[in-house]
């Protein structure tokens, strides 16, 4: 097994939210976390299980409007649930090359929920791995309401997209 830190000046995640008026945008850079995955011949084996961790603190968010980041931060209790954590639980390889089946224990708000995304994994020899994938969280599932304010609805599906990029 190959263990694989994650770069965190290279990996993010972009977050989008729609609402009545426009969408709401925004991101988090630095990510933490390590995956272990076997490589054979310079590309990824999975006749071995597969394991990973990514991290987020939730200070890290911002949408650019300390208004937004504000209330987002008061609605999921950032000072109570202070991380995000995603836990890799499975990868299916899917027929097109690099592409791969995940499910995912994302921890958000104190509450745990398996997740299934689609994501794209390449391999650079032995050292680095890109991933980079998207998938759709409805927020309500973990506890957490979307604002109304002055007229403004936030739909409740955000939609994530990442990239983490991790060296051996």
């Amino acid at each position: 097994m190959t263990r694989f830190r994650v770069l965190p000046e290279r990996s993010q995640l972009m977050i989008e939210a729609k609402s009545d008026l426009h969408p709401i945008r925004g991101k988090a850079e630095r990510l933490e976390g390590e995956a272990e995955v076997q490589v054979t011949d310079g590309a990824l084996d999975l006749s071995e299980p597969v394991s990973g961790r990514i991290n987020l603190p939730v200070e890290r968010l911002s949408s650019g409007s300390q208004l937004q980041d504000m209330e987002m931060r008061r609605r999921i209790e950032a000072g109570k649930f202070p991380m995000i954590v995603a836990e890799l639980r499975r990868v299916t390889p899917r027929p097109q090359p690099g592409r791969f089946k995940v499910q995912t224990d994302l921890t958000f708000h104190g509450i745990t929920r398996r997740l299934e995304s689609d994501l794209t994994a390449k391999l650079d020899g032995d050292q680095t791995l890109a991933v980079e994938g998207d998938l759709r969280v409805d927020v309500r599932g973990f506890g957490v309401n979307p604002p109304k304010m002055l007229g403004l609805q936030v739909h409740p599906e955000v939609q994530v997209r990442f990239i983490i990029v991790l060296q051996s």
